[in-house]
């Protein structure tokens, strides 16, 4: 596509190229790599699965200390806090990384290193996230380099499944920052700035139940409606822009010792997404409308019994979006540019970057060097080659965000 950044940001972004403390703070973000690996290995070996952070977090704590950072602290809801202080008079901005991974507990990620390449579950997602911004206030820190607004660094909870980016969110509820940086994904060339809307949710069909012979035709089946309604659902259709996602996943009835029983219950789970929060809205309600539809034909059928349907959403991400031609954006696509890639936009994406966006905060989620992992399988690995280029991209964006004091001022000023 032919994408064009304003004046005003390549203008900036040469401003802070141009000053001798920016380009040491970059050669010191590249000499720093062996020190951000041993960072990331050290914190990969931590077992933090969703909703069980609190290990990894007190020793990422511990590392704001040793950085020096203000106000370090856990808040309530598990988070790691700490602030970088700038000369008060800049714009607030936030850089996370979320410190959950998929793995359970009993995993025991081992790091091991192949040529370039250093395997173990976790150790990309989303562990590099919550290095790249320890490498980038040690960069800032040896360079001297103060910002005009506040740097926030929080490495957050409950990213990952049924989290549902629940760190992210009870941490802008709980604090206002003018822009918002997370760093979570493989890639340097690519941009996430959209928000992928989605919802987990479980239906669960109520019946009497009975043996399989003997109350035949007396009572209703929950199985036979939940059936329905997955056939119901396997039947809609979706746009394909904005890209709209549906799947049953799971369907529970039963058990072997009753193998000749008509359930009392049956149970199925789902999952749907857009990009849109509308069709998001409108798909859910038709999902809505099948689960009913199905209890009605069911019950019908039979004449006998009613059944019903209880139903939970253990997910509701918010879709959103912003304009492709954001002060952020556009930083985020010279920046690339200037480190020698051809920037790619990510359309759409569930991240906590969705959180942000949902609030109206300007917001990105950045890669942080590398190639593609293989996140979320037992076969994860980290690309270490140029990853550095990955805390370069990230500093020089909060530099753009936030000003450089007595230098620039906040591109989104």
């Amino acid at each position: 596509m032919d994408y064009q950044v304003s004046k005003k940001i390549s203008d900036t972004l040469a401003q802070i190229l141009a000053l001798d403390s920016v380009q040491k703070a970059l050669d010191f973000a590249e000499k720093d790599a062996d020190n951000t690996l041993d960072n990331q290995i050290e914190l990969c070996k931590i077992e933090a699965p969703t909703f069980h952070e609190e290990n990894k977090a007190a020793r990422y704590a511990q590392f704001y200390q040793e950085l020096g950072l203000d106000d370090v602290h856990i808040d309530p809801h598990g988070n790691v806090v700490g602030v970088r202080r700038g000369s008060g008079s800049g714009k607030r901005v936030l850089m996370e990384g979320h410190m959950d991974t998929v793995f359970p507990l009993g995993t025991n990620p081992q790091p091991r290193r192949e040529g370039t390449r250093v395997y173990a579950p976790g150790i990309t997602d989303d562990t590099r996230g919550m290095v790249v911004p320890l490498s980038v206030i040690r960069s800032l820190d040896n360079a001297g380099i103060r910002t005009k607004g506040d740097l926030y660094f929080v490495g957050t909870v409950e990213e990952e499944g049924i989290g549902s980016f629940g760190g992210m969110l009870k941490w802008l509820n709980d604090n206002e920052v003018d822009a918002s940086i997370s760093v979570d994904g493989p890639s340097a060339r690519g941009i996430v700035y959209e928000a992928t809307g989605h919802m987990t949710c479980e239906a669960t069909f109520h019946g009497i139940g009975g043996h399989a012979h003997g109350a035949f035709g007396k009572v209703a089946n929950p199985l036979n409606a939940a059936a329905r309604a997955v056939a119901k659902i396997a039947e809609f259709q979706v746009p394909s822009d904005p890209k709209t996602s549906f799947c049953v996943s799971n369907f529970h009835a039963g058990k072997e010792a009753g193998i000749h029983a008509i359930v009392p219950e049956a149970t199925i789970k789902f999952n749907l997404r857009s990009d849109s929060q509308q069709v998001l809205d409108e798909l859910y309600q038709r999902i809505l409308n099948a689960l009913q539809e199905a209890c009605d034909e069911e019950t019908a059928r039979w004449g006998k019994d009613t059944i019903t349907v209880t139903h939970k959403r253990y997910c509701n991400v918010p879709a959103g979006t912003q304009d492709i031609h954001a002060p952020i954006v556009e930083a985020t696509y010279a920046i690339i540019q200037h480190l020698g890639y051809d920037p790619e936009f990510n359309h759409g994406g569930s991240t906590n970057c969705n959180m942000a966006i949902g609030k109206n905060v300007p917001g990105v989620c950045l890669g942080m060097g590398g190639v593609d992992c293989g996140a979320h399988t037992l076969q994860e690995f980290f690309e270490t080659e140029e990853a550095y280029k990955g805390v370069q991209q990230a500093m020089l964006l909060a530099l753009m965000l936030a000003g450089v004091e007595g230098q620039t001022e906040s591109i989104l000023d």
